[in-house]
């Protein structure tokens, strides 16, 4: 049930953000104020790559992916954002430099936008606000790091097994082909190692 008379409080993103520290209604408000909803289908580009990253995306629904394209045109996923998480391209966003991969939907998603100027005009009104953002993406990045690192010497059977286990929610909402692609094998590769291990 949303509550009309505090709508700003309803927001999933100030719900998230009050895990982290306590905001008031007014700042809830402030807050809600500087970021635009924005829905997207499946295969849509939130960001298309190859110029500066000047968005930051806080996912309500759906999965997001980092994504590049190899010299073969073959799409190559480098991680996956789920409900409750910020995605950007960091380097690119705090830098303002051109960068390569791009962020894609892999299934529909619904998601809060803020730019670089309104965030930095936000971050001017509420102070405590870039100790937040800092710190969620200072967690994501070791997160990345952390599954990243699962990885390493294991083949790809066993990839598949970690990523449904550490990932399992993503793992059913996003193509088989996004998964391959994150994992480095071929979607037939896959599709042989899925029946393996049923």
């Amino acid at each position: 049930m949303i509550d009309i008379l505090h709508p700003a409080m309803n927001n999933p993103l100030i719900k998230f953000l009050q895990l982290l520290r306590y905001i008031s209604e007014a700042d809830s408000a402030i807050i809600t104020s500087h970021f635009e909803h924005k829905y997207f289908k499946e295969g849509d580009y939130l960001f298309k790559g190859h110029r500066v990253c000047n968005e930051l995306f806080f996912v309500c629904k759906g999965v997001l992916r980092i994504v590049t394209t190899n010299e073969k045109g073959i799409d190559i996923t480098h991680f996956f954002y789920k409900e409750n998480q910020i995605s950007t391209i960091l380097q690119s966003f705090n830098e303002g430099t051109p960068t390569e991969p791009g962020i894609q939907a892999c299934c529909d998603a619904e998601v809060l936008v803020i730019t670089k100027s309104k965030l930095l005009a936000l971050y001017q009104q509420l102070p405590y606000m870039k100790g937040i953002i800092d710190k969620i993406n200072q967690q994501h990045l070791i997160e990345k790091v952390r599954v990243r690192n699962s990885y390493l010497g294991e083949d790809a059977e066993n990839q598949y097994k970690l990523f449904i286990m550490q990932q399992p929610d993503i793992a059913l909402r996003v193509p088989l082909k996004d998964v391959a692609s994150y994992l480095g094998i071929t979607p037939q590769s896959l599709s042989r190692i899925r029946k393996n291990i049923k």
